[in-house]
C-alpha cells in the first residue's frame, strides 16, 4: 500500500511538471509580496490586479527608443520569450504618488520617483513606452506621473522595463 502511494505521488508530480511545461510556464519560487505584487526568484514580478508580469528591474542604463524596443523584443527573463515594451497606461499603473523613493541614477537630486512597489527596480526618472505617433515616441516620467511625446530624431535617452501579459 505504501509503495502504491509513493508511485501515485510521483506520477502526480510528473503530470504537474508536464502540464506546467506544456503551458510554457516556468516553475519558480515566490520571494516577496507587496500589496498586489508578487516577486519570483526568476527575476519577474506579477501584478495580480492587471495580470502583467514585469521584469524585476529595468535595463539599468539610458538608451534611445529604438534600442529600448530591441531590448524588450529580445529579453528572455524568467525563461519567457514573449516580452514587449510596455504601453503608457501600463507604466502609469506602476506610478503611485504616495510611494516616493530616490532614483539610483541621481540620488543627489531633490526629485523622487514614485513606484507602486519596491519589488520592481526602476533606476531612473523616465521609462520608454511602446506607443508612437508619426515620428514621435512616448516616455513616462516616474517623478511626476507624466506622459511625454518626443520626436524620435532627438535621440533622447530613457530606461525601459520589459513586460508580458500572463494568460
Amino acid at each position: 500500500m505504501k509503495r502504491k502511494t509513493i508511485c501515485l505521488n510521483n506520477l502526480i508530480l510528473c503530470l504537474l511538471l508536464l502540464v506546467s511545461c506544456s503551458h510554457n510556464k516556468v516553475l519558480v519560487g515566490e520571494t516577496g509580496r507587496d500589496d498586489r505584487f508578487i516577486a519570483y526568484d526568476n527575476g519577474t514580478v506579477l501584478d495580480t490586479s492587471t495580470n502583467l508580469m514585469w521584469a524585476s528591474k529595468d535595463n539599468g542604463k539610458d538608451i534611445v527608443w529604438t534600442a529600448a524596443k530591441s531590448y524588450c523584443d529580445n529579453y528572455r527573463g524568467g525563461g519567457y520569450s514573449d516580452w514587449r515594451m510596455p504601453m503608457l497606461d501600463e507604466l502609469a499603473g506602476l506610478y503611485d504618488v504616495n510611494r516616493p523613493r530616490s532614483a539610483a541614477c541621481n540620488s543627489d537630486s531633490d526629485l523622487d520617483i514614485h513606484v507602486a512597489t519596491e519589488l520592481i527596480d526602476i533606476t531612473c526618472f523616465a521609462s520608454w513606452a511602446s506607443e508612437t505617433r508619426e515620428s514621435s515616441v512616448a516616455l513616462f516620467y516616474f517623478y511626476y506621473g507624466g506622459r511625454v511625446w518626443l520626436h524620435q530624431s532627438l535621440d533622447y535617452d530613457g530606461r525601459v522595463l520589459p513586460v508580458r501579459s500572463v494568460k
